[in-house]
């Protein structure tokens, strides 16, 4: 082993959202030498900035980690694809770039739950710090801040009348979702601006890399976490054939991600000793809440033909492709601009929830292969109809000491009753709105499901044969004060002096809706928590 002289007073482990922006905060004030280590490149590539462009590297391996769950009976014993970014910007160079905070009473509930400091009035100052959003100004939101926050610009009359299917079956239409209210249907907000993606790179890490004080090394996968006497001095990376160790004089952040978060931290002897021994690794800090915990949002997709040639099915082909390269380039705007979801929807599916419990995503436009993102041919929509906040908890471990390997995902999916009901009756609601007067003239027949679909029981063998994640994986090194709780709430990890973790694994519970919006808010709480703790 080659041993570099190098010493940091942090080493961040992993260059994607949270990672980026505790590079920039930690080295803000020139006081603390920062280290950030991703496996990954730089994002240098041409689709990268296209909105449009993340299906172009949805399956690319230098972009994505491309990792797989493991078969598991409830979803028919398939392989699902599990989408995880690589390259400095990790998944927001490829993810649908939406924005969504979650509901007050998510992070309520973590405080209730003893997560003291994260109840929505405590992470709100995060929100409002890192957004800058284009819509109208109010306590609840803000401008100036690194990531850029827009309202889908595009407007095709199919999803008007969608937006008026969804209010003639009795949902207001909602400007802001992430304002006063998350209930009902109207425009995605995402991380763009003026036509192009801002990744957590974009945004963060770029203004940061003239610092003198950040050194930022790619190719360099961290395999072992480095512990003395319980504390954790530093890591190895592994960069081309040499191993190198590198030593953190105050914290070790790890940012990796809830798949390899876990993952590093068992590799490094931290975990659950059941897992840990049969793999052969030495346990230096019995932890059983490693890896525990994995929260995901499973998602269905029905599909529906369209009467008229107004969809992406055949507007991202020939000529008229074309004209919309054409358009983008010369105005950054048109059907490029656009990513995974165009309109939202928020709805309760019964009386006296607290907050919405489905989301949905429309799209004029249907998939002949979902998870790699490939078009029909003929014009067609989908809604993704999901469950907000899923019951079930399945886990993420590692299944062989090389750090190399692929961890083992086990969802466990649609596991609990509640959770059943949930997407089921989100379903059902779906296809009420599609069947409402303002959609004749764009509604030919629904494709999947099917009207075949009627019984509770068809909804839900649909669901289990068809459906996916959508790549909101949390929840495996959970915060919180009890005995299985991975980090307490300053995000230290319990037992382990100078290891903390700063991303989307420390969810106790799912939020309301996609998790990037969240794990900026978690890294810039963190890099207070961190310089709070130096000063």
């Amino acid at each position: 082993m080659q041993h570099a002289p190098d010493s940091f007073d942090y080493i961040i482990v992993g260059g994607g959202t949270a990672g980026c922006v505790l590079a920039n905060r930690l080295t803000e004030s020139g006081k603390h030498t920062v280290l950030m280590l991703e496996a990954g490149k730089a994002a240098r590539s041409f689709w990268v900035e296209i909105p449009a462009g993340f299906s172009k590297l949805l399956t690319n391996p230098a972009f994505n980690w491309r990792f797989q769950t493991e078969p598991e009976e409830a979803t028919g014993n398939r392989i699902i694809s599990v989408p995880r970014g690589k390259g400095l910007g990790g998944s927001t160079l490829i993810n649908g770039m939406i924005y969504v905070r979650g509901q007050p009473q998510d992070y309520d509930g973590w405080a209730q739950q003893g997560c003291r400091g994260w109840s929505f009035q405590e992470v709100l100052p995060y929100f409002r710090k890192l957004e800058d959003y284009d819509g109208p100004a109010s306590s609840l939101r803000a401008r100036g801040g690194p990531l850029p926050v827009t309202q889908v610009k595009e407007r095709p009359l199919i999803a008007e009348a969608f937006i008026a299917g969804a209010r003639s079956a009795g949902f207001e239409r909602n400007v802001d979702y992430n304002g006063q209210s998350q209930d009902g249907f109207g425009y995605y907000q995402v991380n763009q601006r003026r036509g192009r993606r801002v990744s957590a790179a974009a945004a963060y890490l770029q203004p940061a890399l003239a610092r003198h004080n950040l050194d930022v090394r790619t190719d360099a996968h961290v395999t072992r976490i480095l512990l003395e006497n319980s504390r954790a001095t530093g890591v190895v990376i592994q960069s081309g054939s040499r191993s190198i160790e590198i030593h953190a004089r105050r914290e070790v952040i790890l940012t990796a991600g809830a798949a390899q978060t876990p993952q590093l931290m068992e590799l490094s002897g931290i975990g659950d000793p059941r897992v840990l021994q049969p793999l052969g690794i030495e346990v230096q800090h019995a932890l059983p809440g490693v890896g525990a915990n994995y929260i995901d949002h499973f998602c269905t997709r029905m599909n529906w033909r369209v009467k008229r040639p107004v969809t992406l099915n055949e507007q991202t082909r020939g000529i008229r492709l074309g004209l919309a390269v054409t358009r983008y380039f010369a105005m950054r705007s048109g059907i490029l601009t656009l990513g995974t979801g165009l309109v939202h929807g928020f709805v309760r599916t019964r009386p006296g929830l607290e907050g919405p419990d489905v989301q949905y995503f429309f799209m004029h436009a249907s998939y002949a292969n979902a998870a790699e993102r490939k078009l029909d041919r003929l014009p067609g929509m989908t809604i993704g109809v999901t469950q907000l906040r899923p019951e079930s908890r399945g886990t993420i471990h590692s299944k062989s000491p090389d750090p190399f390997a692929a961890p083992a995902i086990r969802p466990n999916f649609l596991a609990t009753d509640e959770d059943r009901r949930t997407i089921v009756d989100g379903m059902k609601i779906a296809r009420k709105i599609v069947e409402e007067a303002p959609m004749d003239g764009f509604r030919d027949k629904e494709m999947s499901p099917g009207l075949d679909c009627r019984t509770d029981e068809d909804w839900l063998n649909f669901a289990r044969r068809d459906g996916q994640t959508i790549y909101h994986i949390c929840g495996t090194c959970r915060m919180g004060t009890d005995e299985n709780a991975v980090t307490d709430p300053s995000l230290k990890v319990r037992g382990v002096d100078g290891l903390r973790i700063a991303d989307a694994s420390i969810m106790p519970t799912m939020v309301s809706g996609n998790t990037q919006a969240a794990v900026f808010m978690i890294a810039e709480k963190a890099a207070d928590l961190i310089l709070q703790d130096a000063s």
